[in-house]
């Protein structure tokens, strides 16, 4: 997996002249901003709205975001841009692209560059908060969040300005499309099926992790929202102490499914880069998002109300 190397002119230049001028305060400006476009940051908001504030919104967004997560490694798979630090020696590395546990030009391990999917995501996500909410502070929030994470990935020399560019005018794009397509296809089922149709074609060309892993995702969300409306069908709540025991229960059941499927299954085995291995990954990933959003869900309401006899009791004793 050796890439493609392609640039304008203008983007090295630019992109030493932004860390020069942020000079050390550039790895923790930018590190703070990446973390607001970071995949677990914006599924925890996801989570948040359907478990908690409005279960409808949470649905929408997820669906928004399976796309730009799933899509946004479908175009670079053709594109097989590298990273400009690994062209350009001017450039610093000022932090791993996509982790710490590989050296910073293992291009298989940290990914190909274009387009961004910081910049793809977060345009996605909070670029879908302005349908939803109609609060102006929502609008700022739309296009300020999305440009400093975007500027967080040039200032770190992990994304030629061309990468978060494209991105976020795809983050947009799929944001615009997820919403006008929601609100005319009435056959929700469908629209999915459609999606993740589309979304396949991936399995003939892309041989990168995250690409199995986003497509997982998708298909647990997708199973899960026709399930949840059928067999569980919870309601949203505002209450405060509900919803981080909801949050925190979640997160807890995860951790048990991550620890679970790496006794179930060897971690080098679903590592090796192989088709199988990566067929188990994204099968790995659609179980746990269906046991997450369809399944756990059943156990919001009798522990719900077992806890709020319990406060009633205790509040009549008192």
């Amino acid at each position: 997996m050796n890439g493609n190397t392609f640039y304008l002119a203008f983007e090295p230049p630019l992109m030493v002249w932004i860390q020069s001028l942020f000079g050390d305060a550039g790895l923790y400006i930018g590190s703070f901003f990446t973390l607001l476009g970071e995949n677990f940051f914006l599924v925890a908001i996801l989570v948040f709205l359907y478990w908690c504030y409005d279960k409808k919104v949470g649905r929408d967004i997820g669906v928004a975001i399976a796309v730009a997560i799933v899509w946004n490694p479908l175009v670079k798979n053709i594109a097989l841009r590298r990273r400009p630090y690994m062209d350009h020696p001017e450039i610093k590395c000022l932090k791993a692209p996509t982790t710490t546990e590989a050296d910073v030009n293992d291009i298989a391990a940290q990914g190909y560059s274009f387009p961004s999917g910081h910049s793809t995501n977060s345009a996605c996500v909070y670029g879908y908060f302005p349908f939803i909410f109609k609060s102006k502070l929502f609008k700022v929030f739309a296009v300020l969040l999305p440009f400093l994470i975007g500027l967080s990935r040039v200032m770190l020399g992990v994304h030629y300005p061309t990468d978060v560019i494209v991105g976020w005018l795809m983050g947009y794009g799929i944001s615009f499309l997820v919403y006008f397509l929601q609100k005319r296809i009435k056959n929700t089922n469908i629209f999915h099926l459609i999606i993740f149709i589309i979304s396949c074609a991936g399995l003939f060309y892309c041989r990168t992790e995250d690409y199995f892993t986003c497509l997982g995702v998708m298909g647990g969300l997708f199973l899960a929202i026709p399930f949840e409306e059928r067999f569980v069908n919870f309601s949203s709540t505002r209450k405060p102490l509900l919803a981080v025991l909801r949050v925190a229960g979640g997160l807890g059941l995860f951790l048990l499914l991550s620890w679970l499927f790496k006794l179930i299954f060897f971690e080098a085995s679903m590592t090796s880069g192989t088709m199988p291995a990566l067929c188990v990954r994204a099968a790995r990933y659609l179980v746990v998002v269906f046991i997450m959003l369809g399944i756990y869900p059943i156990l919001f309401a009798p522990v719900e109300n077992k806890l709020s006899k319990l406060f009633k009791k205790k509040a009549q004793a008192s």
